[in-house]
Order: C-alpha cells, then sequence, then structure tokens
C-alpha cells in the first residue's frame, strides 16, 4: 500500500508526498514516489499508480533501464556487417542519425512525435539545412533499424511509430521522396568531358583512365559500384557478357548476381584493357567520383551526376528501338514497370552511330600507377 506524507515548507504551506514501495519475498522490488499541494490528488495518484503496477509484467517494463537509439544502431550495424556489410551511403547516414540528439533517446520514447520533431530539426538551419529526399532516406535506414528491434532484440519500441510519423509528414505537406531524374548529357557535355579527361592523362599518363572508365559506363549502362567490382573471370567472351556481383536491387542487394549483356561499343572497351588486375578497371567508386566531380567543375557542366550516364545507356538502347526484355539484359532490370523512367526519348536511332570518341577512347593506352597496386591484386596472384 501506498503512504502518505505530510511535510510543512519554510514558507508554511504543505505539501503531501505518496510513495508506493513493493516487495517480493521480503525484498523491496520497486519504489516511486510523487509529490502533491493537496492530499486528495496524492491519494488519487497512488490509487491510480497500484493499479497500474499490478498489472502483469508492469513492475519490470517500469524498473527495466531501456536502450538508447544510439546503442540499438551499433547493434545492427554489428550484427549485420558479420553476414551482408553494408554500403558506405547508408552505414554513414546510421551513424550521423545515431549521432543526433534522436540516438539518445531510449527504445520507449522513440514515437511518431519524436521522429516528426527530428525530419523537423534535420531540414532546419540547427540541423543542417538538409532537403526532404535526404531526411526522407535517414527515415528509411532508420525504419530498417525499428523494424528488427522488437522482434529481434524484444526492445520496446512502438512498431507503428514510423508509419505514423511519414503519415504527419506527408500531411505537413513535406516530400520524402526523391524525384526521378530525367537528366541527360548532351554530346557537347560529353566532348568537353572527354577533353578534360584527355587533358589530365596528357599531364599525368599514370592518372586513372577516365575516357574509358566513362566510355564503358555510357555504352554498358552499368553503376560505378558494378563497375569496380568486375572481374576478368566473370567475363564471358564467346556469349559477349559479364555476371555483376551483387547488384543493387530494392529488395536485396547482397547475393544479387545477375549475368548482363555487354553491347557492342562496351565489350570492344573490355578488350582494349589491359590484363593486369584482377578487376577490368580495377579503380576505386571514390576515385571516380572524384574525378567526374573535377572534370564537371573545369568544365562548367552542372546537375550531371555519374550516375546520369547509366540513364543515358538505357534510353539510348530504347532510341536504337530495342525492346525491353533486350535492354534489361543489359540494364540488369529484373522489373520492367522500373524502366519506364528510362523512357525519356529525345529521338529515334543511335545518336553515337559515329562518335568520335569511340575510336579514340579504344586506342588509349592505359598506365597504371602505384597506387593502384597498393590496392588491387594483381592478375594471377596468390591469395594473402
Amino acid at each position: 500500500m501506498a503512504t502518505i506524507r505530510v511535510r510543512q515548507k519554510a514558507d508554511g504551506s504543505v505539501s503531501y508526498t505518496a510513495q508506493i514501495r513493493i516487495k517480493k519475498n521480503g525484498a523491496q522490488v520497486y519504489q516511486e514516489s510523487q509529490t502533491f499541494a493537496r492530499r486528495k490528488a496524492a491519494e488519487a495518484w497512488a490509487k491510480r499508480r497500484e493499479s497500474e503496477l499490478a498489472e502483469p509484467g508492469a513492475i519490470e517494463r517500469e524498473s527495466r533501464a531501456g536502450v538508447t537509439l544510439r546503442e540499438m544502431v551499433e547493434r545492427y550495424l554489428d550484427e549485420h556487417d558479420k553476414t551482408r556489410p553494408f554500403g558506405k551511403t547508408k552505414e554513414a547516414t546510421l551513424r550521423r542519425v545515431a549521432a543526433s540528439h534522436l540516438g539518445e533517446l531510449k527504445d520507449d520514447q522513440i514515437t511518431s512525435q519524436a521522429l516528426v520533431d527530428f525530419v523537423q530539426w534535420r531540414m532546419s538551419e540547427e540541423g543542417g539545412g538538409a532537403q526532404p529526399q535526404t531526411v526522407g532516406n535517414d527515415l528509411a535506414h532508420l525504419g530498417a533499424v525499428l523494424s528488427i528491434a522488437r522482434p529481434a532484440w524484444g526492445y520496446e519500441v512502438d512498431a507503428n511509430a514510423m508509419a505514423y510519423a511519414r503519415r504527419v509528414l506527408k500531411r505537413l505537406g513535406h516530400k520524402m521522396r526523391s524525384g526521378e531524374r530525367d537528366r541527360r548529357p548532351s554530346l557537347d557535355e560529353l566532348h568537353r568531358l572527354m577533353q578534360q579527361f584527355v587533358a589530365v592523362l596528357a599531364f599525368r599518363p599514370s592518372s586513372m583512365a577516365m575516357p574509358k572508365v566513362f566510355a564503358f559506363a555510357l555504352f554498358s549502362a552499368r553503376r560505378q559500384d558494378g563497375i569496380v567490382r568486375i572481374r576478368w573471370e566473370d567475363l564471358d567472351e564467346a556469349r559477349q557478357r559479364v555476371m555483376v556481383r551483387d547488384m543493387k536491387n530494392p529488395v536485396d542487394k547482397w547475393g544479387n548476381d545477375v549475368w548482363c549483356h555487354l553491347p557492342d561499343e562496351a565489350m570492344a572497351i573490355v578488350r582494349s584493357m589491359p590484363r593486369t588486375f584482377e578487376e577490368i578497371i580495377p579503380y576505386t567508386v571514390d576515385a571516380i567520383q572524384g574525378a567526374w566531380s573535377r572534370a564537371c567543375e573545369a568544365s562548367e557542366i552542372e546537375g550531371l551526376n555519374f550516375h546520369d550516364l547509366r540513364h543515358e545507356g538505357v534510353s539510348r538502347l530504347f532510341e536504337m528501338g530495342w525492346d525491353i526484355p533486350k535492354v534489361a539484359s543489359v540494364s540488369g532490370h529484373r522489373n520492367w514497370n522500373a524502366m519506364r523512367r528510362y523512357t525519356h526519348l529525345h529521338g529515334h536511332g543511335d545518336k553515337y552511330a559515329g562518335w568520335e570518341w569511340l575510336p579514340k577512347v579504344l586506342a588509349m593506352p592505359v598506365t597504371y600507377g602505384a597506387w593502384v597496386g597498393r590496392k588491387k591484386r594483381l592478375l594471377g596472384a596468390p591469395a594473402v
């Protein structure tokens, strides 16, 4: 039972402290108190709390220390990494969320309101002024953690918190999903970029062979991460195809190995590469992205991403009259409905027919600098 203690303050007023102590087998297992200005309020609170604590499991829930979102994220990253390592973007996003004030909340404090407040903070100047689509990615990655926190680890996470938060944000007018890009490069832009890449190679021949990387991305319609992972052992010259390992997929990224056809131009570029390292194009995503960004800046080209080359490559095939199954054999798409965003056709026929840069790219020698050898293993070298 609760006890009510009366305490007289220095100013002569009286307060009433309701204290609840619960014992099991002679040992105290729970204690709670609250102070009120009126006795009836103290008695009402004590009666309500005693009723609540009498529910099965109530004392255990009240006594639990809880776990912070930051700790949940760390556990998620640690356990997931043992089976299927994350990409850099997802891991960086989760660590950024965990390092924010949201990461300090306990599992039972992660409500829809807390998530909405986090989104509004992220989009504010104080939170970095992130775009709604960027914060939408934050929620998508965080949702993966919250979705398993209760069933896998038993944490007190509201299963509906994320869904309710998204509903509120939608009603508030925040568009959290990225719009479909339809940016395609012009031949003039591609010409200026090629000139920039060639100028860099003329100054430093051992720098990255970006003309070949650039052209291969365009004609193969491959993503950056897919390009740098293709090995010579993944090449099937007879059938003119390559195995793209762990191809990005909306459902599952890892273990999603897909054979993709190489159009004639892409196959010719592969054959022009020296068989020096295990990878056909033995560079890194970071190196490619850095070279691309510098070339776009030097060429005064705005709003063009390296990934737009994939869009251009797929759209080109449609413009050449290829049907959906044949284009999908190059792009690797399994859901043909997803390919509609690539059909922003600018005409009919192949605008790259007779493109002056293709024979030049094929004839360019490739010189690997020592920096490549420090990151990549020579073809045929024993595993360490």
